[in-house]
Protein backbone atom coordinates (compact mmCIF):
# COMPACT_ATOMS: atom_id res chain seq x y z
CA UNK A 1 0.00 0.00 0.00
CA UNK A 2 1.49 3.53 -0.60
CA UNK A 3 1.04 6.45 1.57
CA UNK A 4 -0.08 9.79 0.29
CA UNK A 5 2.40 12.83 1.27
CA UNK A 6 2.10 14.98 4.13
CA UNK A 7 1.19 17.86 1.41
CA UNK A 8 -1.71 16.00 0.88
CA UNK A 9 -4.98 16.62 2.39
CA UNK A 10 -7.07 13.76 1.75
CA UNK A 11 -5.90 9.90 2.42
CA UNK A 12 -7.52 6.47 0.98
CA UNK A 13 -8.22 3.73 3.56
CA UNK A 14 -9.11 0.39 2.02
CA UNK A 15 -10.86 -2.41 4.37
CA UNK A 16 -11.98 -5.62 2.16
CA UNK A 17 -15.43 -7.04 2.86
CA UNK A 18 -15.78 -10.76 3.07
CA UNK A 19 -17.64 -13.14 5.38
CA UNK A 20 -16.52 -12.62 9.44
CA UNK A 21 -14.34 -15.81 10.89
CA UNK A 22 -14.91 -17.58 13.71
CA UNK A 23 -13.26 -16.30 17.14
CA UNK A 24 -11.92 -19.09 18.54
CA UNK A 25 -10.50 -19.37 22.14
CA UNK A 26 -8.90 -22.78 23.43
CA UNK A 27 -8.23 -22.00 27.10
CA UNK A 28 -7.24 -25.21 29.21
CA UNK A 29 -10.24 -26.26 30.11
CA UNK A 30 -11.16 -29.40 32.55
CA UNK A 31 -13.84 -31.74 33.48
CA UNK A 32 -15.27 -31.70 36.95
CA UNK A 33 -14.57 -35.65 36.94
CA UNK A 34 -11.05 -35.42 35.92
CA UNK A 35 -10.06 -33.26 39.04
CA UNK A 36 -11.79 -36.19 41.54
CA UNK A 37 -11.19 -39.11 39.64
CA UNK A 38 -8.10 -41.15 38.79
CA UNK A 39 -7.28 -43.65 36.30
CA UNK A 40 -7.77 -46.84 38.26
CA UNK A 41 -10.91 -45.17 40.10
CA UNK A 42 -12.72 -48.65 38.21
CA UNK A 43 -10.28 -50.82 40.06
CA UNK A 44 -11.69 -50.11 43.58
CA UNK A 45 -15.67 -51.88 43.53
CA UNK A 46 -16.38 -49.62 46.33
CA UNK A 47 -15.38 -46.28 45.28
CA UNK A 48 -17.42 -47.43 41.33
CA UNK A 49 -20.56 -47.81 43.01
CA UNK A 50 -20.26 -43.72 44.55
CA UNK A 51 -19.05 -42.44 41.56
CA UNK A 52 -22.27 -41.58 39.86
CA UNK A 53 -23.92 -40.06 43.02
CA UNK A 54 -20.38 -37.86 43.45
CA UNK A 55 -21.05 -36.95 39.20
CA UNK A 56 -24.24 -35.87 39.93
CA UNK A 57 -23.90 -34.02 42.85
CA UNK A 58 -21.48 -32.01 41.39
CA UNK A 59 -23.55 -31.60 38.32
CA UNK A 60 -26.70 -30.63 40.05
CA UNK A 61 -25.33 -27.94 42.17
CA UNK A 62 -25.64 -24.68 39.84
CA UNK A 63 -22.39 -22.30 39.79
CA UNK A 64 -23.06 -18.95 41.73
CA UNK A 65 -21.99 -16.75 38.91
CA UNK A 66 -21.39 -14.27 41.92
CA UNK A 67 -18.31 -16.07 42.94
CA UNK A 68 -15.51 -13.41 42.21
CA UNK A 69 -13.02 -16.26 42.88
CA UNK A 70 -13.18 -17.87 39.58
CA UNK A 71 -12.85 -21.17 41.06
CA UNK A 72 -15.13 -22.52 38.12
CA UNK A 73 -13.67 -20.88 35.05
CA UNK A 74 -12.14 -23.60 33.41
CA UNK A 75 -14.79 -25.93 33.95
CA UNK A 76 -16.93 -27.12 30.94
CA UNK A 77 -20.64 -26.06 31.52
CA UNK A 78 -21.65 -27.63 28.59
CA UNK A 79 -20.16 -30.27 26.09
CA UNK A 80 -19.91 -27.23 23.79
CA UNK A 81 -17.36 -25.27 25.41
CA UNK A 82 -14.63 -27.76 24.27
CA UNK A 83 -15.00 -26.55 21.06
CA UNK A 84 -13.53 -23.32 21.73
CA UNK A 85 -15.92 -21.15 19.65
CA UNK A 86 -17.20 -17.76 21.92
CA UNK A 87 -19.73 -16.89 19.63
CA UNK A 88 -18.08 -13.94 18.34
CA UNK A 89 -17.48 -12.97 15.26
CA UNK A 90 -13.52 -11.53 13.59
CA UNK A 91 -13.99 -8.82 11.28
CA UNK A 92 -11.19 -9.04 8.43
CA UNK A 93 -7.72 -7.37 9.48
CA UNK A 94 -6.10 -7.77 6.12
CA UNK A 95 -7.15 -7.89 2.45
CA UNK A 96 -6.46 -12.02 2.84
CA UNK A 97 -5.53 -14.55 0.63
CA UNK A 98 -7.75 -13.61 -2.82
CA UNK A 99 -8.25 -16.31 -4.90
CA UNK A 100 -9.31 -16.49 -8.35
CA UNK A 101 -13.38 -16.98 -8.94
CA UNK A 102 -14.64 -14.82 -6.17
CA UNK A 103 -15.65 -11.76 -6.02
CA UNK A 104 -13.68 -8.76 -4.62
CA UNK A 105 -15.44 -5.96 -2.64
CA UNK A 106 -13.81 -3.44 -1.04
CA UNK A 107 -15.24 -0.56 1.41
CA UNK A 108 -12.85 2.77 0.60
CA UNK A 109 -13.04 5.35 2.60
CA UNK A 110 -11.16 8.85 1.76
CA UNK A 111 -10.63 10.93 4.56
CA UNK A 112 -9.73 14.42 5.24
CA UNK A 113 -7.44 14.90 7.78
CA UNK A 114 -6.59 18.93 7.60
CA UNK A 115 -8.45 21.60 9.51
CA UNK A 116 -10.15 23.05 6.11
CA UNK A 117 -12.55 21.58 3.79
CA UNK A 118 -11.98 20.71 0.58
CA UNK A 119 -14.01 20.88 -2.75
CA UNK A 120 -15.18 19.17 -6.17
CA UNK A 121 -13.45 16.13 -5.36
CA UNK A 122 -13.39 13.93 -8.28
CA UNK A 123 -12.80 9.90 -7.36
CA UNK A 124 -11.67 7.17 -9.36
CA UNK A 125 -11.62 3.49 -8.15
CA UNK A 126 -9.63 0.91 -11.23
CA UNK A 127 -8.35 -2.39 -11.11
CA UNK A 128 -4.96 -3.04 -12.77
CA UNK A 129 -4.18 -6.76 -13.96
CA UNK A 130 -1.68 -8.02 -15.87
CA UNK A 131 -3.61 -7.56 -18.99
CA UNK A 132 -6.16 -4.85 -18.70
CA UNK A 133 -6.76 -1.84 -16.51
CA UNK A 134 -10.95 -2.32 -15.48
CA UNK A 135 -12.98 0.82 -14.44
CA UNK A 136 -14.57 0.31 -10.86
CA UNK A 137 -16.23 3.97 -9.69
CA UNK A 138 -15.86 7.83 -11.44
CA UNK A 139 -17.12 10.47 -10.25
CA UNK A 140 -16.23 13.03 -12.97
CA UNK A 141 -19.62 13.60 -13.76
CA UNK A 142 -21.12 13.79 -10.56
CA UNK A 143 -18.12 15.27 -8.27
CA UNK A 144 -18.17 14.89 -4.51
CA UNK A 145 -19.21 18.52 -3.35
CA UNK A 146 -16.93 18.73 -0.33
CA UNK A 147 -15.96 16.75 2.41
CA UNK A 148 -15.42 18.83 5.99
CA UNK A 149 -12.57 19.11 8.21
CA UNK A 150 -11.53 15.35 9.62
CA UNK A 151 -14.78 14.30 7.90
CA UNK A 152 -14.92 10.97 5.29
CA UNK A 153 -16.31 10.44 2.23
CA UNK A 154 -17.26 6.32 2.04
CA UNK A 155 -17.84 3.77 -0.97
CA UNK A 156 -17.80 0.32 -2.13
CA UNK A 157 -16.08 -1.06 -5.10
CA UNK A 158 -16.78 -5.02 -6.28
CA UNK A 159 -15.00 -6.96 -9.27
CA UNK A 160 -15.29 -10.46 -10.24
CA UNK A 161 -11.73 -12.08 -10.09
CA UNK A 162 -10.81 -13.57 -13.14
CA UNK A 163 -7.18 -13.30 -13.63
CA UNK A 164 -4.09 -15.06 -11.80
CA UNK A 165 -0.98 -13.17 -10.33
CA UNK A 166 -0.85 -9.59 -9.43
CA UNK A 167 -3.46 -7.17 -9.00
CA UNK A 168 -3.67 -3.45 -8.01
CA UNK A 169 -6.40 -1.13 -6.84
CA UNK A 170 -5.62 1.76 -7.81
CA UNK A 171 -7.49 4.85 -6.10
CA UNK A 172 -6.93 8.78 -6.95
CA UNK A 173 -9.25 11.54 -5.90
CA UNK A 174 -8.68 15.51 -7.47
CA UNK A 175 -9.88 17.98 -5.23
CA UNK A 176 -9.12 21.41 -4.71
CA UNK A 177 -7.93 22.26 -1.01
CA UNK A 178 -8.76 25.15 1.54
CA UNK A 179 -6.66 27.30 -0.61
CA UNK A 180 -8.56 26.83 -3.75
CA UNK A 181 -5.01 25.05 -5.26
CA UNK A 182 -6.26 21.69 -7.57
CA UNK A 183 -4.20 18.64 -6.40
CA UNK A 184 -4.02 15.21 -7.20
CA UNK A 185 -3.71 12.07 -5.06
CA UNK A 186 -2.80 8.61 -6.18
CA UNK A 187 -3.11 5.81 -4.02
CA UNK A 188 -1.91 2.14 -4.94
CA UNK A 189 -2.86 -0.93 -3.16
CA UNK A 190 -1.34 -4.11 -4.59
CA UNK A 191 -2.53 -7.95 -4.08
CA UNK A 192 -1.95 -11.39 -5.24
CA UNK A 193 -4.69 -13.77 -6.55
CA UNK A 194 -4.56 -17.46 -6.12
CA UNK A 195 -5.44 -20.32 -7.88
CA UNK A 196 -8.17 -22.00 -5.35
CA UNK A 197 -7.68 -25.53 -6.77
CA UNK A 198 -6.24 -27.72 -10.11
CA UNK A 199 -8.37 -29.71 -11.98
CA UNK A 200 -6.98 -32.65 -13.40
CA UNK A 201 -8.62 -34.52 -16.43
CA UNK A 202 -8.29 -37.73 -18.16
CA UNK A 203 -10.03 -38.33 -21.14
CA UNK A 204 -10.48 -42.69 -22.25
CA UNK A 205 -12.08 -43.89 -25.19
CA UNK A 206 -13.97 -47.35 -24.90
CA UNK A 207 -15.50 -48.48 -28.13
CA UNK A 208 -18.10 -45.25 -29.26
CA UNK A 209 -18.03 -44.23 -26.05
CA UNK A 210 -15.81 -41.55 -24.52
CA UNK A 211 -15.56 -41.02 -20.62
CA UNK A 212 -13.89 -38.31 -18.89
CA UNK A 213 -12.30 -38.05 -15.26
CA UNK A 214 -11.79 -34.96 -13.66
CA UNK A 215 -9.97 -34.52 -10.18
CA UNK A 216 -10.74 -31.58 -8.07
CA UNK A 217 -7.92 -30.61 -5.79
CA UNK A 218 -8.41 -27.69 -3.06
CA UNK A 219 -5.22 -25.78 -2.73
CA UNK A 220 -6.74 -22.91 -0.28
CA UNK A 221 -6.40 -23.21 3.47
CA UNK A 222 -10.66 -23.43 4.33
CA UNK A 223 -12.91 -26.06 3.41
CA UNK A 224 -14.80 -25.83 0.12
CA UNK A 225 -18.18 -27.07 -0.36
CA UNK A 226 -19.15 -27.42 -4.30
CA UNK A 227 -22.22 -26.51 -5.12
CA UNK A 228 -21.89 -27.75 -8.91
CA UNK A 229 -19.41 -29.68 -10.63
CA UNK A 230 -21.23 -29.37 -14.22
CA UNK A 231 -19.88 -30.32 -18.15
CA UNK A 232 -21.18 -28.33 -20.78
CA UNK A 233 -20.54 -30.89 -23.94
CA UNK A 234 -19.50 -28.98 -27.32
CA UNK A 235 -22.14 -29.14 -29.76
CA UNK A 236 -23.06 -32.69 -31.04
CA UNK A 237 -21.97 -34.30 -27.72
CA UNK A 238 -23.71 -35.45 -24.81
CA UNK A 239 -22.49 -35.74 -21.31
CA UNK A 240 -23.94 -37.51 -18.66
CA UNK A 241 -22.59 -37.89 -14.83
CA UNK A 242 -21.75 -41.83 -13.02
CA UNK A 243 -22.19 -41.85 -9.65
CA UNK A 244 -21.64 -44.55 -7.50
CA UNK A 245 -24.72 -46.63 -6.50
CA UNK A 246 -26.85 -45.22 -3.57
CA UNK A 247 -28.44 -47.17 -0.90
CA UNK A 248 -31.93 -47.76 -1.37
CA UNK A 249 -33.62 -45.64 1.59
CA UNK A 250 -31.67 -42.86 0.18
CA UNK A 251 -33.47 -43.38 -3.59
CA UNK A 252 -36.51 -43.18 -2.11
CA UNK A 253 -36.40 -40.54 0.85
CA UNK A 254 -38.89 -37.68 -0.11
CA UNK A 255 -36.67 -34.89 1.39
CA UNK A 256 -33.38 -36.00 -0.44
CA UNK A 257 -33.43 -33.83 -3.20
CA UNK A 258 -34.70 -30.78 -1.02
CA UNK A 259 -31.83 -31.73 1.57
CA UNK A 260 -28.65 -32.77 -0.08
CA UNK A 261 -25.60 -33.10 1.54
CA UNK A 262 -22.66 -30.95 1.03
CA UNK A 263 -19.91 -32.14 -0.99
CA UNK A 264 -17.09 -31.00 0.82
CA UNK A 265 -13.21 -30.85 -0.60
CA UNK A 266 -11.03 -30.74 2.18
CA UNK A 267 -8.58 -27.74 2.82
CA UNK A 268 -4.54 -28.09 2.06
CA UNK A 269 -4.92 -30.78 -1.03
CA UNK A 270 -8.50 -32.51 -0.82
CA UNK A 271 -9.33 -34.46 -3.50
CA UNK A 272 -12.75 -34.93 -5.42
CA UNK A 273 -13.52 -37.11 -8.50
CA UNK A 274 -16.21 -37.12 -11.41
CA UNK A 275 -16.59 -39.34 -14.18
CA UNK A 276 -18.79 -38.99 -17.44
CA UNK A 277 -19.54 -40.33 -19.81
CA UNK A 278 -19.74 -38.71 -23.52
CA UNK A 279 -21.95 -39.91 -26.73
CA UNK A 280 -21.32 -38.25 -29.65
CA UNK A 281 -24.65 -37.63 -31.47
CA UNK A 282 -26.17 -39.99 -33.97
CA UNK A 283 -27.49 -37.35 -36.35
CA UNK A 284 -23.90 -35.65 -36.61
CA UNK A 285 -20.42 -35.69 -36.41
CA UNK A 286 -17.47 -34.38 -33.94
CA UNK A 287 -16.21 -31.04 -36.16
CA UNK A 288 -12.78 -31.27 -33.67
CA UNK A 289 -11.49 -33.13 -30.87
CA UNK A 290 -13.18 -30.50 -28.61
CA UNK A 291 -15.26 -32.13 -25.89
CA UNK A 292 -16.60 -29.70 -23.87
CA UNK A 293 -15.94 -27.80 -20.24
CA UNK A 294 -16.15 -27.64 -16.80
CA UNK A 295 -17.92 -25.67 -14.91
CA UNK A 296 -17.44 -25.87 -10.86
CA UNK A 297 -19.12 -23.47 -8.33
CA UNK A 298 -18.49 -23.73 -4.66
CA UNK A 299 -19.11 -22.02 -1.19
CA UNK A 300 -16.24 -21.71 1.52
CA UNK A 301 -17.48 -22.19 5.27
CA UNK A 302 -19.20 -19.48 5.85
CA UNK A 303 -21.34 -18.94 2.16
CA UNK A 304 -18.15 -16.89 0.80
CA UNK A 305 -19.18 -18.20 -3.50
CA UNK A 306 -16.75 -18.68 -6.05
CA UNK A 307 -17.22 -19.83 -9.44
CA UNK A 308 -14.48 -21.09 -12.07
CA UNK A 309 -14.45 -22.11 -15.67
CA UNK A 310 -12.17 -24.52 -17.45
CA UNK A 311 -10.54 -24.24 -20.86
CA UNK A 312 -11.89 -26.77 -23.81
CA UNK A 313 -10.91 -30.27 -22.28
CA UNK A 314 -9.56 -31.62 -25.51
CA UNK A 315 -10.33 -35.80 -26.18
CA UNK A 316 -8.51 -37.91 -29.27
CA UNK A 317 -8.81 -36.83 -32.18
CA UNK A 318 -11.77 -38.68 -34.17
CA UNK A 319 -12.13 -39.24 -37.80
CA UNK A 320 -15.60 -38.86 -39.07
CA UNK A 321 -16.77 -42.08 -40.72
CA UNK A 322 -18.45 -42.47 -44.53
CA UNK A 323 -20.36 -45.46 -43.24
CA UNK A 324 -21.70 -46.50 -40.50
CA UNK A 325 -21.94 -50.47 -39.85
CA UNK A 326 -23.99 -51.94 -37.23
CA UNK A 327 -25.78 -55.32 -36.10
CA UNK A 328 -29.60 -54.79 -35.37
CA UNK A 329 -30.26 -58.56 -34.96
CA UNK A 330 -28.79 -61.71 -34.29
CA UNK A 331 -31.15 -64.89 -34.05
CA UNK A 332 -31.71 -66.09 -30.57
CA UNK A 333 -31.13 -70.14 -31.36
CA UNK A 334 -28.43 -71.01 -33.75
CA UNK A 335 -28.13 -74.79 -34.70
CA UNK A 336 -25.00 -76.49 -36.66
CA UNK A 337 -25.23 -77.14 -40.23
CA UNK A 338 -28.44 -75.15 -40.16
CA UNK A 339 -28.35 -71.81 -42.24
CA UNK A 340 -29.10 -68.53 -40.45
CA UNK A 341 -29.46 -65.01 -41.24
CA UNK A 342 -27.21 -61.78 -39.77
CA UNK A 343 -29.38 -58.55 -40.29
CA UNK A 344 -28.19 -55.41 -40.29
CA UNK A 345 -30.07 -52.23 -39.74
CA UNK A 346 -29.29 -48.94 -41.10
CA UNK A 347 -25.94 -48.72 -42.73
CA UNK A 348 -25.46 -45.20 -41.94
CA UNK A 349 -23.39 -43.24 -44.81
CA UNK A 350 -22.40 -40.27 -42.56
CA UNK A 351 -20.79 -37.81 -45.04
CA UNK A 352 -18.90 -35.19 -43.18
CA UNK A 353 -19.57 -31.47 -44.73
CA UNK A 354 -20.75 -33.43 -48.26
CA UNK A 355 -24.00 -33.37 -47.39
CA UNK A 356 -25.15 -33.57 -50.88
CA UNK A 357 -22.63 -36.67 -52.14
CA UNK A 358 -23.97 -39.62 -52.77
CA UNK A 359 -21.96 -42.87 -52.19
CA UNK A 360 -21.84 -46.28 -53.55
CA UNK A 361 -23.02 -48.85 -55.14
CA UNK A 362 -21.13 -51.33 -52.93
CA UNK A 363 -20.35 -55.09 -52.42
CA UNK A 364 -20.57 -56.69 -48.95
CA UNK A 365 -18.70 -59.53 -48.04
CA UNK A 366 -17.09 -62.15 -45.72
CA UNK A 367 -12.99 -61.81 -45.74
CA UNK A 368 -10.97 -64.55 -45.50
CA UNK A 369 -7.52 -65.10 -43.46
CA UNK A 370 -4.63 -66.64 -44.44
CA UNK A 371 -4.87 -69.66 -42.35
CA UNK A 372 -5.96 -73.18 -43.55
CA UNK A 373 -7.57 -73.56 -40.23
CA UNK A 374 -11.83 -74.00 -41.33
CA UNK A 375 -13.56 -70.95 -40.97
CA UNK A 376 -16.43 -71.89 -37.47
CA UNK A 377 -18.86 -69.21 -39.51
CA UNK A 378 -19.13 -69.04 -43.77
CA UNK A 379 -21.39 -67.35 -45.80
CA UNK A 380 -24.47 -69.97 -47.62
CA UNK A 381 -24.82 -69.39 -50.87
CA UNK A 382 -23.04 -66.47 -53.09
CA UNK A 383 -19.92 -64.96 -51.65
CA UNK A 384 -21.02 -61.03 -52.58
CA UNK A 385 -23.77 -59.55 -52.18
CA UNK A 386 -24.69 -55.91 -53.75
CA UNK A 387 -26.43 -52.94 -52.52
CA UNK A 388 -27.26 -50.02 -54.81
CA UNK A 389 -26.14 -46.33 -54.09
CA UNK A 390 -27.32 -44.59 -50.72
CA UNK A 391 -28.33 -40.82 -50.80
CA UNK A 392 -26.58 -38.50 -47.80
CA UNK A 393 -27.45 -39.57 -44.67
CA UNK A 394 -29.35 -42.49 -46.17
CA UNK A 395 -29.76 -46.02 -44.75
CA UNK A 396 -30.59 -49.72 -46.01
CA UNK A 397 -31.28 -52.95 -44.61
CA UNK A 398 -30.10 -56.08 -45.61
CA UNK A 399 -29.65 -59.41 -44.77
CA UNK A 400 -26.42 -62.14 -44.87
CA UNK A 401 -27.41 -65.81 -45.11
CA UNK A 402 -24.51 -67.02 -42.88
CA UNK A 403 -23.88 -70.66 -41.76
CA UNK A 404 -21.81 -71.97 -38.73
CA UNK A 405 -19.95 -75.54 -39.01
CA UNK A 406 -18.37 -75.95 -35.09
CA UNK A 407 -20.31 -75.70 -31.92
CA UNK A 408 -19.58 -73.58 -28.99
CA UNK A 409 -18.76 -69.61 -28.57
CA UNK A 410 -17.86 -68.56 -32.25
CA UNK A 411 -16.74 -65.61 -34.20
CA UNK A 412 -18.42 -63.98 -37.24
CA UNK A 413 -15.20 -61.69 -38.64
CA UNK A 414 -14.38 -60.47 -41.25
CA UNK A 415 -17.61 -58.69 -42.53
CA UNK A 416 -16.12 -55.78 -44.92
CA UNK A 417 -17.70 -52.94 -47.15
CA UNK A 418 -16.51 -52.19 -50.38
CA UNK A 419 -17.09 -48.88 -52.16
CA UNK A 420 -17.59 -50.07 -56.09
CA UNK A 421 -17.55 -46.53 -57.83
CA UNK A 422 -14.21 -44.98 -55.01
CA UNK A 423 -12.39 -48.26 -55.41
CA UNK A 424 -12.58 -48.44 -51.75
CA UNK A 425 -12.72 -51.11 -49.12
CA UNK A 426 -13.98 -49.97 -45.27
CA UNK A 427 -12.36 -51.05 -42.40
CA UNK A 428 -14.18 -54.56 -41.25
CA UNK A 429 -16.97 -54.61 -38.96
CA UNK A 430 -15.79 -55.52 -35.55
CA UNK A 431 -16.52 -59.24 -34.38
CA UNK A 432 -19.24 -60.97 -33.13
CA UNK A 433 -19.98 -63.85 -31.07
CA UNK A 434 -22.52 -66.31 -31.11
CA UNK A 435 -23.13 -69.35 -29.27
CA UNK A 436 -24.13 -72.48 -32.01
CA UNK A 437 -25.69 -75.68 -30.19
CA UNK A 438 -26.65 -78.61 -31.62
CA UNK A 439 -30.20 -78.98 -33.45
Amino acid sequence: MSTPPATQSLAFRVMRLCRPSFHVDTPLLLDPSDLILGEDIFDDPLAATHLPSLIDTHLTNPIDSSDLSYRSRFLLQTPFDSFGLTGLLVLPQSFGAIYLGETFCSYISINNSSNFEVRDIVIKAEMQTERQRILLLDTSKTPVESIRACGRYDFIVEHDVKELGAHTLVCTALYSDGDGERKYLPQFFKFIVANPLSVRTKVRVVKETTYLEACIENHTKTNLYMDQVEFEPAPNWSAKILKADEHKSEDNSPSREILKPPVLVQSGGGIRNYLYQLSLSSLGSAQSNVLGKLQITWRTNLGEPGRLQTQQILGTPITPKEIELHVAEVPSAINLDRPFYVSFLQVHLNLTNQTDRELGPFEVWLSQDDTLDEKAVMINGLQTLELSQLEAFGSTDFYLNLIATKLGVQKITGITVFDKSEKKTYAPLPDLEIFVDMH
